[in-house]
């Protein structure tokens, strides 16, 4: 089954603590049903000392949030997804709000 989304994506979160922030999709996780956004739900966490770093350190990093909780952003809202099977075999994801393409799933047949 495909996603509402996929990487590269220009997503607003609608749930949560981080909604209404916007971001692009860094990562999928399909089993898990989770994504990435960049600057979205950005944690601190501890790392164990290495050689390398004796002390550790606190690095922050973006944790992932569920896939339900994020829409594609078109014209500067959120939108929900459509897709739709051309006449040449082809097909697209549609944003649900204008009709615009969003991306090609599947090539017209030859």
């Amino acid at each position: 089954m495909p996603l509402h989304v996929k990487k590269g994506d220009t997503v607003v979160v609608t749930a949560g603590n981080e909604r209404g922030k916007t971001g692009e999709i860094v990562e999928v996780d399909r089993k898990a049903m989770r994504v990435i956004v960049k600057g979205v739900n950005v944690r601190k966490r501890n790392m164990k000392p290495t050689q390398q770093q004796p002390k550790g350190s606190v690095v922050e990093k973006e944790l992932s949030i569920h896939i339900s909780n994020v829409s594609p952003l078109v014209g500067g809202k959120p939108s929900r997804v459509r897709f739709i099977e051309k006449a040449d075999g082809s097909k697209v994801r549609v944003a649900a709000r204008d009709g615009s393409e969003l991306h090609t799933l599947r090539k017209a047949a030859k």
